[in-house]
């Protein structure tokens, strides 16, 4: 577990600077820049190109954690393992340009009433799908090796500041928008471009394949494994872009705007899991390789309960602000329409981080094969869901559609694992945390009332004041989610990390 915490907090700490940066732009540049229907264009692009790279790969992510163990070997560079992860997605990536050239007039008459501006874009699809598809690969391929740092660190930080720089031209009227969608793009290829370099300089990887290597077991075994994740990425891809494709057809490009803006707040929650998640993947890999349910188990529940500490605080204290936060955007008047999206979308990103281990158990047991049953269900109730909600309630239809879908598709994920695998993320320290955090949240709440009570409401004050006030309750917050927690001794992992920060502390 220690490599396991030491590289997810050096990762944290990399998407906690990108996320620094990319509030700084997506906050308090983009929301004056550009407007609610350009932010929406550049949503749906990346999530159009998300989608293209999700299916191109031929399940190349998946492929690369669960076969790594069977090609490691640091004499011989793993066998050849990286020319696979090359060839493999360059395939999809042909078979799916093809496909998406041949049914552009079907795809493009869905936006054309409500979201004209997409078709014109349509065409940059491509290479913003070849670049997100090939920084998937190389992260993967950067995971297995235990160096997820610094290909984070390109992707949180270096993607947002090319990307600042793209909105400074922009804002100079250096470019025109549509030379900052080309520049917007080109980012992203920017990035590929650094992780490929890295992973060279890395000196483990080879292009020269070793088909001695290759069984006739373990060829028909990746095939089958393939051919599965790859028809199951067609129906798992469109489930996280729904949302964004759906608002765009029914209500148009702003609304994907305001959707975008509520998005990136509550995804701050998301973040540690990014590093908590693509670490412990590759031991969960080993671990059910190895046939060790236990150390699975013990895994799992770890991972699952540091996430759901970290997660939980952080929706407490997106709870307490976010009426702030919005009031201190520019052009907040307009996006708070997607406040209480953000809440909503704040909870399901606590749901979803705090049992997606149990999407990496099931992914490298026997049983991966029912991954497809259960994402036919996330899509499906996703497609209704927003279907019905987003004509009623907007952004919110659409929050509450994706967080009811994830709860529906995770509950059903834990029943079958627990019931095959007799494998359970969850423990009675997750009962505990909840405790702690509903009740600050009922302290806050009255606090809040108090202060309304007495005249002076958090949103009467005047913004440097709320500023201030909002930085020192929030101190407080932490400071009794951390003093309860370590208390009531449910991390022994944190707690011997709060102790060792105290003693340097304490020690100057």
């Amino acid at each position: 577990m220690g490599v396991i915490i030491r590289q997810s907090i050096k990762g944290t700490f990399v998407n906690y600077i990108g996320a620094i940066i990319g509030a700084f732009t997506t906050l308090f540049v983009t929301t004056v820049l550009l407007t609610e229907s350009e932010i929406g264009l550049t949503r749906t692009l990346v999530a159009a190109g998300e989608l293209f790279a999700g299916l191109a790969q031929l399940g190349t992510n998946s492929s690369i954690i669960r076969y790594y163990p069977f090609f490691k070997d640091g004499q011989r560079k793993d066998h050849g393992f990286f020319f696979w992860t090359l060839l493999v997605p360059f395939i999809g990536c042909c078979l799916y340009s093809i496909v998406f050239l041949i049914f552009k007039e079907e795809l493009c008459a869905f936006f054309e009433a409500k979201s004209p501006m997409l078709v014109d874009f349509y065409y940059f699809t491509f290479p913003l799908g070849f670049f997100l598809l090939y920084t998937a690969v190389f992260e993967s391929n950067a995971n297995v090796l235990m160096r997820i740092v610094v290909p984070k660190f390109f992707r949180e930080v270096g993607l947002r500041v090319l990307q600042l720089g793209g909105y400074v031209l922009y804002a100079l009227h250096v470019v025109d928008f549509k030379g900052f969608v080309i520049i917007f793009c080109c980012t992203y290829g920017c990035v590929t471009l650094l992780d490929f370099c890295y992973l060279i300089s890395l000196k483990k990887l080879s292009f020269k394949p070793d088909f001695a290597h290759i069984t006739q077991k373990l060829r028909n075994s990746y095939l089958k494994y393939t051919a599965f994740v790859s028809t199951h990425a067609i129906v798992n891809n469109l489930a996280p872009t729904i949302s964004t494709f759906l608002l765009g057809v029914k209500v148009g490009l702003a609304s994907t705007g305001i959707y975008t803006i509520a998005l990136y707040i509550a995804r701050v929650i998301e973040m540690p899991y990014r590093s908590l998640g693509a670490i412990s993947a590759p031991l969960i890999s080993q671990s059910m390789k190895d046939g060790d349910m236990a150390e699975t188990n013990r895994l799992g529940k770890e991972v699952s309960l540091h996430q759901f500490m970290i997660a939980s605080m952080l929706f407490l204290l997106l709870f307490a602000n976010i009426d702030l936060i919005y009031r201190i955007l520019p052009n907040g008047e307009t996006f708070v329409l997607g406040r209480n999206a953000c809440l909503i979308l704040g909870l399901h990103f606590v749901v979803a981080t705090t049992l997606s281990i149990g999407f990496s158990v099931l992914g490298y047991s026997r049983y991966y094969y029912m991954f497809l049953c259960f994402s036919l269900i996330l899509t499906l109730s996703g497609f209704w869901l927003n279907n019905e909600l987003i004509p009623l309630y907007d952004t919110s239809g659409s929050a509450a559609a994706t967080l009811l879908s994830n709860l529906l598709y995770f509950t059903l994920l834990s029943l079958f694992i627990g019931w095959k695998l007799r494998f359970c993320a969850l423990s009675w320290r997750h009962a505990k945390v909840l405790g702690v955090m509903l009740l600050l949240a009922a302290l806050h709440k009255l606090y809040a009332a108090g202060m309304q009570a007495v005249g002076t409401g958090l949103d009467t004050l005047p913004v440097g004041v709320a500023l201030a006030e909002a930085v020192v309750r929030s101190a407080l917050l932490t400071a009794a989610a951390v003093f309860a927690c370590y208390r009531m001794h449910i991390s022994e992992q944190a707690n011997q990390l709060l102790r060792k920060l105290w003693q340097t502390l304490t020690r100057r």
